[in-house]
């Protein structure tokens, strides 16, 4: 018995050393050394955690180059630099700070989509003083890290969004109030005396993974104390990647085998979607994205429950960086949006997560096929639908990485109740 585990354990290293790994299997190897050596009487689940908590976060590949916005840029130099390098968020760093500051002077916040997108709605009301005719812009804050500042929910109109004219965008983008908004110097932070919530290199693999998971942050910078700046920044979708990465490896087939249904997925009933009709106004989606929390909405044909696309939050790029694509509708729906949009990546980049259409998936299908058509298609949730095409439910990254492990008690103890105090209204 021995002999044949050792000769099984040689074939996988032989394998292994003959062919090339990229640097996400490599760690994925880690995780499935780990593995055999844990107590035979864990759980499968609870082998898991034990295997992350002994790796740190300084053993994730670093991302090949770390984008920063300066605190003197525009809010439409920081759209296009997001857009440009297909992020969702980057951090802002003081151009006034001093080489030896430390992160926590160095940094102001983090601006991302989330707050852009409130920053349009805003606009967009008609009783707005900051409509593209203001004759004077003013400095505006941005939400920094999924927090709401000046920029609050509370400052948001009535419950639907409003209806905008095909030149709306157009109009605002030109507009020298547009030009002139900048990512304020007082830019608001997660917590109360940081900039942002980060990890420290030697933290481990088990935390990263819950604060994507259990505590929806999008994105966690891990810092080096000894410079003072971010060393990497590690997204849900970079966790994916990696997991896709790992098809082959005991641990991960183990786990990547099982259907969604028998992890648990979808968590969502398909009375409880949020979904926005594609007559609707694109602003609302939006709008239900921001007062939900939530970073997609699927967009469902009228009088039916079929969905004809999504619109994620990424996608209010589009509202700024094209504003003359909508110039031939009499008002902006959200079926007009992705049309629009759709013909303009047509055009102008021939692979992106919007021309690939709807992307769905049936109950019945594995764990590992779904992360696999997750990374390969470089999209953030799928939707899971029945034999005629209506939607039964969603799935998100986050979801998939909630399933891979859990919380032990007292894991964190005051990890957020003492040494980083949340404000009130914090997503974490």
């Amino acid at each position: 018995m021995a002999m044949a585990m050792a000769s099984v354990q040689l074939g996988r290293q032989t394998s292994i050393q003959d062919s090339p790994r990229s640097p996400e299997a490599k760690l994925g190897m880690q995780v499935e050394d780990l593995w055999d050596v844990q107590e035979p009487e864990l759980s499968p689940n609870e082998k898991l955690n034990a295997c992350f908590e002994s790796i740190p976060v300084s053993a994730f590949p670093i991302a090949p180059q770390g984008i920063e916005i300066k605190s003197d840029a525009s809010l439409a130099e920081a759209v296009q630099i997001l857009a440009q390098n297909k992020i969702l968020s980057a951090p802002v760093v003081d151009v006034d700070a001093p080489e030896d500051a430390t992160w926590m002077d160095r940094y102001i916040g983090i601006v991302e989509f989330a707050g852009i997108a409130v920053w349009i709605l805003q606009q967009s009301e008609p009783s707005s003083p900051r409509s593209p005719s203001s004759p004077n812009g003013a400095e505006f804050a941005i939400a920094a890290n999924g927090m709401v500042s000046a920029a609050g929910l509370g400052a948001l109109g009535p419950e639907d969004a409003s209806i905008t004219s095909g030149d709306f965008f157009e109009a605002l983008t030109s507009s020298e109030f547009y030009k002139n908004t900048k990512v304020v110097r007082d830019i608001s932070g997660s917590f109360r005396w940081a900039p942002f919530l980060a990890l420290q290199k030697s933290n481990t693999f088990l935390t990263m993974l819950l604060l994507l998971s259990k505590y929806k942050m999008k994105s966690v910078p891990v810092l080096d104390l000894g410079d003072g700046k971010i060393d990497n920044i590690i997204t849900q979708s970079d966790v994916i990647h990696m997991l896709a990465e790992c098809t082959g490896l005991h641990w991960f087939e183990s786990w990547g085998s099982k259907k969604l249904s028998e992890i648990g997925l979808p968590t969502m009933s398909p009375e409880h979607i949020i979904t926005v009709y594609e007559d609707e106004p694109v602003l609302q989606a939006f709008k239900l994205m921001r007062k939900k929390r939530i970073g997609g909405i699927p967009v469902i044909e009228c009088g039916g429950k079929k969905a004809i696309g999504n619109i994620s939050l990424r996608d209010v790029q589009f509202l700024l960086t094209a504003p003359d694509i909508y110039c031939d509708y009499r008002s902006i729906t959200a079926k007009n949006f992705l049309i629009a949009v759709r013909n303009y990546l047509e055009k102008h980049e021939k692979r992106s997560p919007m021309l690939s259409g709807m992307i769905t998936c049936k109950r019945d299908e594995t764990v590992k096929e779904l992360i696999q058509k997750l990374d390969s298609e470089k999209i953030q949730r799928v939707y899971i639908t029945d034999e005629d095409g209506n939607l039964e439910g969603v799935i998100t990254l986050r979801d998939i990485i909630s399933r891979l492990v859990h919380e032990p008690r007292g894991y964190f103890g005051d990890f957020f109740d003492g040494v980083l105090p949340l404000p009130e209204n914090s997503r974490v």
